[in-house]
């Protein structure tokens, strides 16, 4: 999709899963899905070695107050409402590939 390569995860633990077989340049999450929501998904990536460093976007429309806030202590690069704007979500997906690795 507009030159990115995209590979879909059912839930949260098949997207654990992907993400270590596929190391993708970026990671987009939502907080709610089965098998492990986002915020338990980050964690784990966090933890690994193979996965620390790749960016991570929240595109989603859990209500709670605290979401964004978590969302960017867990090191999401940014967290986007649903519903969103198709632009919006590639203009962060381009921001977020080219800004290199967070610093651990």
């Amino acid at each position: 999709y507009k030159g990115y390569e995209v590979v879909s995860a059912f839930d949260g633990a098949q997207g654990e899963f992907m993400a270590h077989k596929e190391k993708p340049d970026l990671i987009i999450l939502d907080i709610r899905m089965p098998a492990g929501d986002g915020f338990n998904v980050a964690e784990k990536l966090k933890q690994s070695n193979e996965t620390n460093q790749i960016p991570l976007i929240y595109l989603t429309g859990n209500p709670e107050k605290n979401a964004e806030l978590r969302a960017m202590e867990l090191g999401a690069r940014f967290y986007i409402r649903k519903p969103y704007d198709p632009e919006e979500l590639l203009d962060a997906v381009k921001r977020a590939i080219e800004g290199g690795p967070l610093d651990p």
